[in-house]
């Protein structure tokens, strides 16, 4: 406040940003988790889709080192299926700035065999990354005890 123009208020507010400042610089950084290989994928998202009852659709948005910047949850459906919308899907990869995403979603019957739509999704999801720069890198099936990965099997 010796400093003419800063009264109580903007003295109070500068402190605080300083105090700010150096809590930011003592906390450890956070390690941000990268993405190998499609096992990497399952591990991650094993907390949120073990021994569901019904399918939920996962992007994991990743910068241009594989590493995750964000999982958002697109939708949740009934036992057979779900909806999972490109312009929801794509709102969220430019909101966050990411370079690439995985698809993921569980299939609470166990059976692993991608069907017809899920196949018909990939390809329109790819197609649409590509004109915006936006590498869908995988999409996972995930069950209670393994995974399909259609990178994995070619058919991305």
């Amino acid at each position: 406040m010796k400093v003419g123009g800063i009264g109580e208020a903007k003295a109070t507010a500068l402190v605080l940003a300083f105090e700010i400042g150096r809590r930011r610089i003592r906390e450890p950084e956070q390690r941000k988790i990268k993405i190998c290989c499609s096992s990497d994928i399952y591990q991650i998202m094993k907390a949120d889709l073990l021994d569901e009852l019904v399918e939920h659709f996962y992007i994991i948005l990743l910068n241009r080192s594989n590493q995750v910047i964000r999982k958002v949850k697109i939708s949740t459906g009934g036992t057979s299926g779900t909806i999972a919308d490109p312009k929801v899907i794509f709102k969220h990869a430019l909101e966050n700035q990411s370079c690439s995403m995985i698809l993921v979603h569980n299939h609470p019957s166990g059976n692993l065999k991608p069907s017809e739509q899920d196949r018909r999704l990939t390809k329109k999801l790819s197609e649409a990354g590509k004109c915006l720069d936006i590498i869908v890198l995988d999409h996972i099936i995930f069950t209670d005890h393994a995974y399909f990965s259609f990178a994995d099997e070619g058919k991305k």
